[in-house]
């Protein structure tokens, strides 16, 4: 397939699919490598960002999504209903940060951290598609295992989780030392 045909078809699998696509997958559509296929999106990417386009490419590990450009976003609040923002708490934003930092990871693990039943974090957490269900644990009762998705990394602004900012052991103990005080408070109660 010549080179401006595939980039073409790229550009109409990408917007018609609204979420990122596997280079791999997109390789095979395009019938070239997956090497040639990075440098045919590197090459649009450039070209859009040159033409001042409103789209751009955004890059999730071995995928890429087509989107409107950030700066794009106050002429298309002015025809579409604004988006339904999300709202973390505390305690979902803490449920989150163990399952981004010891994915996989199941519910009995996120509460033996925390200290206190985590069911409504991680509900909260699914609602919002930043985590999801990655299979089982092969143990007994078969319990499930969580981890991020990539509306974590989008929401976050990250591209992998080894962006993600590393966690030294006095942040660890204090993190640990709110649980402690939290599940005291609810004893209390």
């Amino acid at each position: 397939m010549k080179r401006i045909r595939a980039e073409a078809v790229i550009e109409a699998i990408l917007f018609t699919m609204g979420e990122s696509v596997e280079i791999s997958r997109l390789a095979e559509v395009v019938e070239e490598d997956v090497k040639t296929t990075k440098d045919i999106l590197r090459q649009m990417e450039e070209r859009y960002a040159r033409e001042d386009r409103g789209i751009t490419l955004n890059w999730f590990d071995n995928a890429v999504q087509l989107s409107t450009k950030e700066d794009m976003y106050e002429y298309l609040i002015k025809i579409a209903k604004t988006p339904r923002k999300m709202t973390l708490t505390d305690t979902v934003l803490e449920t989150l940060s163990i399952i981004a930092y010891k994915q996989p990871v199941t519910r009995v693990e996120v509460e033996r951290v925390r200290g206190v039943n985590c069911d409504h974090a991680i509900n909260k957490l699914l609602e919002y598609d930043l985590i999801m269900e990655l299979g089982r644990l092969d143990a007994p009762g078969r319990p499930l295992l969580f981890g991020t998705t990539e509306q974590f990394l989008r929401s976050f602004g990250v591209r992998s989780l080894e962006e993600l900012p590393e966690l030294n052991p006095v942040q660890l103990e204090e993190f640990k030392q709110q649980a402690e005080a939290e599940v005291s408070l609810q004893l209390e109660v």
